[in-house]
């Protein structure tokens, strides 16, 4: 089996890519970024769903981009909007998943992987730049130019399997390949617990890819959020 890095989140998305990147037969080294995140919880579920799904290990790795700033998802001064907004959104954390790729990328090296998975989006999706096909693209050719491997010819590959996909297809692979979606947190301000506000454009974007797919929505919501 070859060894590849799953940059695995705790959420919905990160746990379908890590269920493919099984299917395909590839040994799951899971990354999962404690970077200064207000919702915690999903660092917990990141473990549940390495241990569910087979992940040869799991690490977490701490990123300070908390002392930075400048995202709801980081500063606890600034709002999460609970209603959809103009442009990319304060939850947009500045530069977060290039920094998370560039350690996946690290250990890749150390592993001897030539393959990275990571769950970005770019169809139901909050906006963030570092989302679209343009920027994996561009970080694929800067991975085979600035390391070892690259240099010496064992090309590296960013995997996005997600990227063209609406969140009901999602669910709907996820699904068939024994995803339990009730071990995920996607919610941006999701308690200790791991219960959803239900209101963020998290929880709307998971709660409308359930009702569009045909499945049963198992998020456990808050009880204020009904």
């Amino acid at each position: 089996m070859k060894p590849a890095v799953i940059l695995l989140s705790g959420g919905l998305d990160s746990a379908t890519v890590l269920a493919i990147a099984r299917e395909a037969g590839y040994a799951c080294h899971a990354l999962s970024l404690d970077y200064g995140q207000r919702h915690t919880a999903e660092l917990a579920a990141a473990a549940r769903v390495a241990r569910s799904l087979g992940a040869v290990e799991h690490r977490v790795m701490r990123l300070g981009l908390g002392d930075i700033g400048g995202s709801a998802l980081t500063d606890a001064s600034i709002a999460v909007p609970e209603s959809p907004t103009d442009g990319i959104p304060v939850t947009y954390v500045p530069a977060r998943n290039t920094v998370m790729l560039a350690l996946a990328l690290a250990w890749a090296e150390v592993l001897g992987a030539r393959d990275i998975f990571i769950g970005v989006n770019a169809v139901d999706y909050s906006g963030y730049p570092d989302c679209r096909p343009e920027f994996i693209e561009a970080f694929e050719r800067m991975a085979n130019l600035a390391t070892k491997s690259g240099v010496e010819g064992a090309r590296l590959r960013i995997h996005a399997p997600l990227q063209a996909l609406s969140k009901a297809d999602i669910i709907r692979r996820g699904a068939a390949l024994g995803v339990d979606y009730a071990q995920t947190v996607s919610c941006y301000q999701a308690d200790t617990e791991g219960l959803a506000c239900g209101r963020c454009d998290a929880c709307r974007l998971r709660r409308e890819g359930f009702l569009a797919a045909g499945i049963p929505d198992p998020t456990r919501y808050a009880q204020e959020a009904g």
